[in-house]
């Protein structure tokens, strides 16, 4: 068997609201057994449906959030209130509208030097996210999205070894060949680390890179996730529908 989970959704919206529903009850056994929940968010179009479907669903448990902290996978260097920060996308999909308290919420601080604000990501990490065997903070869970060229948070095709390699939790990066150059993201190690990754596959132009990232011995930063990572789960509309089944 494959080391990932293909779900296949007639809509963005049905994707997202699947979503939503599956990480609300991740959250609710969490809370059940009495635990802190860790997630990394992304950015992207259908990260704004699946926060807006979050906080619809969420308005009916109360006190589901208390026990999470929220983290990102990526960020672009630039301030919180851009229109292109990806905790700004957050903010206003989800935070905002179910009032989430400040303390439970863990930027990536983009307005910063990159490598200084890796340092505080990463120390921010650690402080909340108890460590796997290997020493690598283990969130519960990454949701990342997909590029057209098969990148996930801010690794992108063509990396050197210093990115694919690094060993910390966070890395800056300095070149990405989609604007902007200067990001935060977390590392191939970080993500693998998890405890589960999901992927929210959707949009035009992204069959052939979810094709390329799942056929066996795949180059995309993507199938090296999933080539690292032992369960994965992937979430993908009609767009991918020709790339599902040639891969099923």
């Amino acid at each position: 068997m494959p080391p990932y989970e293909l779900l296949e959704f007639e809509t963005p919206d049905a994707l997202a609201q699947a979503a939503a529903t599956a990480l609300l009850a991740d959250l609710q056994a969490a809370s059940q057994a009495g635990r802190t929940f860790s997630v990394a968010l992304s950015g992207g179009r259908v990260a704004r449906l699946f926060f807006e479907r979050l906080a619809e669903q969420a308005r009916a448990h109360v006190g589901v959030f208390d026990h999470v902290h929220f983290f990102w996978a990526d960020e672009r260097c630039m301030p919180p209130d851009s229109a292109d920060s990806n905790y700004r996308l957050a903010q206003e999909g989800l935070f905002a509208p179910l009032n989430l308290p400040a303390s439970n919420i863990h930027r990536l601080r983009g307005e910063l030097e990159p490598a200084q604000a890796v340092v505080q990501a990463e120390a921010e990490l650690r402080e909340l996210v108890a460590p796997d065997a290997k020493g690598m903070p283990a969130l519960d869970l990454v949701l990342l999205g997909l590029g057209e060229d098969g990148h996930v948070a801010s690794l992108f095709p063509g990396a050197g070894p210093d990115v694919v390699n690094c060993p910390a939790p966070f890395l800056a990066i300095y070149d990405s060949p989609k604007p902007p150059p200067r990001r935060i993201t977390l590392s191939y190690a970080a993500i693998a680390a998890a405890r589960a990754v999901w992927v929210l596959a959707s949009g035009a132009g992204k069959a052939e890179a979810l094709r390329n990232s799942l056929i066996p011995g795949g180059q995309t930063p993507l199938a090296r996730v999933i080539q690292q990572k032992m369960a994965i789960k992937i979430l993908c509309d009609p767009t991918k529908e020709i790339a599902c089944k040639q891969i099923a």
